[in-house]
């Protein structure tokens, strides 16, 4: 197996963008006030973010995968992200099992 070098160029370009983004966002925030109102918004972007990669697969896939994205949804609302993705893998596994999808 051969390396193309313009692939792993590209590859460690856009970990070095990934990191300088994260690392620009933390020693930028420290010169921020944040308000409540400001803090409410930074935290509904991960579900914001979630529910937009998953909704196109959601409507224009099966049933099984549309419910999910409902149920992923309601979860979201109510609990970390992480127990939002969980359980929406788990309805859509489910889902297939009983509809034979």
């Amino acid at each position: 197996m051969t390396v193309d070098p313009n692939t792993l160029l590209a590859i460690v370009a856009m970990a070095i963008a990934t990191i300088a983004t994260r690392i620009g966002g933390l020693v930028l925030i420290r010169f921020v006030t944040i308000g409540e109102a400001q803090r409410r918004a930074l935290e509904a972007i991960p579900p914001a973010v979630l529910m937009a990669v998953i909704a196109p697969t959601a409507l224009v896939t099966g049933p099984a995968e549309t419910i999910a994205a409902v149920v992923t949804a309601l979860v979201a609302m109510r609990l970390p992200l992480l127990a939002a993705v969980a359980a929406g893998v788990v309805t859509v596994a489910i889902l297939r099992m009983a509809l034979g999808a």
